[in-house]
């Protein structure tokens, strides 16, 4: 990926341009030194007067009222001006000066609106920072420093302020109780800073000529080299996966992880001013010798099996499969917005309209127009795709039939959202609350309804990474998350009751995929490559689960990899500096996986016989679990030395009634209430009364036999017996109360015992 620049032969600007700012997708709008306001039409490439500032006054920044507050306007109404001589000015659309504000002592440096709109942040040369309106009207004075404020951005809730205070940077919350976080940012005096809405990572640069990257407590995720000039300008792309650098006779484009997608040097001086477009695909930037320099993102790999997909001009996409060495070109009549490449499918997304191709044919797309042109993210799955836009979610079929739209709470938009904290499958999607990031919100993807009983899932710390596995039925439908800490948790999507725990899968992963074919899982943590051929050993026997893992040495990454793709038996993963690397993992997992899934446990015996895994028969005797296979579990817990498990499925064989064995079938998974509940469904109240005993759960025992009156000596005569051998008295006044009335007689409780166990 790489900007391809234009920059216009006639200068409209007859000095240094300070300000650029897009007013629609379409349409930028530029001041400079010259105290001229013009606006830029790309369709037609022309720019015309739109308002002239007066000749004292020398503008600083620009800002946009958001589109979100607007209510589905494609342009904005208002943009604010700050300006050398302490006053900032609301303008209209047509250039009108709606008001002026007096605001600071000399210069106002910086200005920026919420993202609400509903309030304008000001910082100037005296060192304060104010909370205005948007009338105009102050409403605070936030901070009063020594020194001058360069820049200064609210954070992605607006409710905390970031501003640069000379080498440092600080985040002051609006609460005036609030303690601020400072940290030493850079060397030298830092100069722009920019806070992103989706990824919430913080972008800054300074006079030390260093562009850095931090997270929103301050801690530091990427440090450039150092430049040959101080970097005068960033900007994060809207959807937080790309941003922008300025320097003299420079403009970078950079992965949110900080390294570089391209390098380009202009001959404009310095570049004072960048900023990207509402669909994050072009970038406006203002140079000192007077151009206003346009670039759009061009050159967009994606790869899907054996198919490569090149975005190579604004409406051009070129296609190829490298097996046969067969080209397609796709010529578009509008510029290209997004694009995704997966499951046979290439979606893609222009200013107007949205086409489906599929990979057999790429001569015929489905196409259809999208709500809104602004498109956050587009993901895939095997059945349907999703759309994201700043206005909500869209799930379509590849015929280009709108499937539903679920619908966010709160009144939150999908600009808010990003592509970490959204998931589809086949029947499921899942989004991480916005408002409350403790919390995954579950959907049916066919319907757009909240799926069971509405309860998210809910986790106790703050959720960074939702991922939905791809394959088999809901019943084997799982979410994986990551936290703040980087724990990973898994959980079925049907377990969705607020009081459910997360079970944890693993610590410190780093990124994580699900394969697009069967469920096997891999990871990232400390430059290695994890494995889970078979993560739902979790559920069924995490004894054996460690035994499912493959670990792999991967330090050829370096630090801070991510995993791009997991397709059939290859994983794709970018490495710290951008290139893209596979890694071939073994074939006989997903062998596994599919002979199970076609009931052929002969054939699965025999796999692993040939393979000699122990990985492979860890896997097996799990999958033996779920499907009640007692053979081939007895079989596969032998040949990984389980001796305990194997003389357990022995007596579970032994027992004549098909609901007990599967009761200690589902026991042995460690599901205990599930296992009490299979016998009281069907009808076995003693062996749900001595399942409670054998685990000591006594006041369980005692509920059920009073409940279904039987059995109440028997479980107050084990008791007793217990009491004995640990020499204790009975502190329980339930059994206190029991054992007044009921007499302890063992030959009849043992003979109670027979009967039961004669009608099985």
């Amino acid at each position: 990926m790489k900007l391809k620049i234009t920059i216009p032969k006639d200068k409209k600007h007859t000095e240094t341009v300070t300000c650029v700012a897009w007013s629609s997708a379409d349409e930028v709008i530029s001041t400079g030194d010259d105290h001229k306001i013009l606006k830029w039409n790309l369709v037609t490439g022309e720019s015309f007067p739109l308002s002239t500032l007066p000749a004292d006054v020398f503008p600083t920044d620009m800002s946009i009222l958001p589109s979100q507050s607007k209510a589905g306007k494609n342009s904005s109404d208002v943009f604010v001006i700050t300006s050398s001589d302490g006053k900032f000015h609301l303008f209209s659309n047509a250039g009108r000066i709606e008001k002026s504000v007096e605001a600071h002592k000399g210069a106002v440096l910086s200005g920026k609106w919420s993202k609400d709109g509903s309030a304008l942040l000001t910082a100037g040369e005296d060192g304060q920072i104010k909370i205005w309106s948007r009338s105009g009207m102050l409403r605070s004075t936030l901070a009063q420093l020594p020194c001058c404020i360069y820049s200064v951005v609210w954070s992605p809730e607006s409710d905390n302020v970031l501003y640069t205070n000379g080498k440092q940077l600080v985040i002051k919350p609006l609460q005036p109780s609030a303690k601020p976080l400072t940290w030493k940012a850079h060397d030298g005096i830092v100069l722009k800073v920019d806070w992103n809405s989706v990824n919430n990572l913080i972008l800054s640069g300074g006079e030390d000529c260093k562009y850095k990257i931090w997270d929103s407590y301050g801690r530091p995720l990427y440090s450039s080299a150092i430049h040959d000039y101080p970097i005068t300008s960033v900007s994060w792309s809207p959807d937080g996966n790309l941003f922008t650098v300025g320097s003299f006779n420079m403009l970078r484009l950079c992965d949110r992880s900080g390294w570089s997608h391209g390098l380009e040097k202009p001959t404009t001086g310095s570049v004072f001013n960048v900023a990207w477009s509402m669909d994050g695909t072009q970038v406006a930037a203002a140079c000192a010798d007077g151009h206003v320099m346009l670039a759009h993102c061009i050159e967009k790999r994606l790869e899907w099996c054996e198919f490569e997909v090149t975005l190579t001009g604004r409406k051009t996409i070129e296609v190829r499969n490298v097996v046969n060495d067969a080209h397609e070109t796709l010529e578009l009549r509008d510029r290209v917005i997004k694009m995704s490449l997966a499951f046979k499918h290439l979606v893609v997304v222009t200013s107007s309209q949205c086409l489906v191709y599929s990979t057999n044919n790429f001569n015929t797309p489905a196409i259809f127009d999208p709500r809104d042109g602004n498109i956050s993210f587009i993901q895939q799955c095997e059945k349907h795709f999703l759309i994201v836009d700043h206005v909500g979610l869209y799930i379509y079929s590849y015929e280009g039939r709108q499937i539903c739209s679920p619908k966010l709470p709160g009144g939150v938009r999908g600009s808010s959202l990003s592509i970490r904290t959204v998931s589809l499958s086949p029947d499921v999607l899942a989004v991480r609350d916005v408002k409350n990031d403790h919390s995954v919100m579950l959907y049916d993807a066919n319907s757009g309804k909240l799926l069971g009983d509405g309860a998210p899932v809910v986790h106790t710390m703050e959720i960074l990474t939702v991922h939905l596995s791809q394959c088999g039925p809901m019943s084997d439908r799982f979410l994986a998350i990551i936290d703040k800490n980087h724990d990973l948790y898994l959980t079925p999507v049907r377990k969705t009751s607020s009081n459910h725990r997360l079970p944890k899968l693993a610590s410190m992963v780093q990124s994580l995929k699900w394969n697009s074919n069967v469920n096997i899982l891999c990871g990232l943590r400390d430059m290695k490559l994890l494995v889970w051929f078979y993560p739902r050993a979790l559920f069924l026997d995490k004894d054996i689960l460690p035994q499912t893992l493959h670990e792999r040495e991967c330090s050829e990454f370096g630090k801070n990899p991510e995993l791009c793709d997991f397709n059939e038996n290859t994983v794709i993963v970018r490495r710290a500096d951008g290139s893209i690397c596979s890694i071939s993992n073994m074939p006989y997992p997903a062998m596994l996986h599919r002979l199970v899934a076609a009931d052929k446990w002969n054939e699965a015996v025999r796999l692993c016989r040939f393979a000699k895994l122990k990985s492979l028969w860890a896997c097996l005797a799990s999958m033996t679990l779920k499907e009640k296979d007692l053979a081939t579990a007895e079989i596969a817990y032998a040949a990984i030395g389980e001796v305990d498990k194997v003389e357990y499925l022995k007596h579970i064989k032994s027992i004549p009634s098909k609901e007990v064995r599967t009761a200690e079938i589902t026991l042995l998974s460690g599901s205990v209430n599930e296992a009490e509940a299979i016998l009281i469904q069907g009808g076995f109240i003693y062996r749900a009364i001595q399942l409670n005993l054998d685990l000591f759960h006594w006041e369980r025992a005692l509920e059920l036999a009073v409940k279904h009156k039987t059995h109440v000596d028997t479980v107050l005569g084990y008791r007793q017996v217990y009491l004995n051998q640990i020499h204790k008295q009975e502190t329980s006044n339930k059994f206190k109360q029991y054992s007044k009335g009921v007499e302890i007689n063992w030959q009849n409780i043992e003979s109670k015992i027979e009967m039961e166990l004669e009608k099985e």
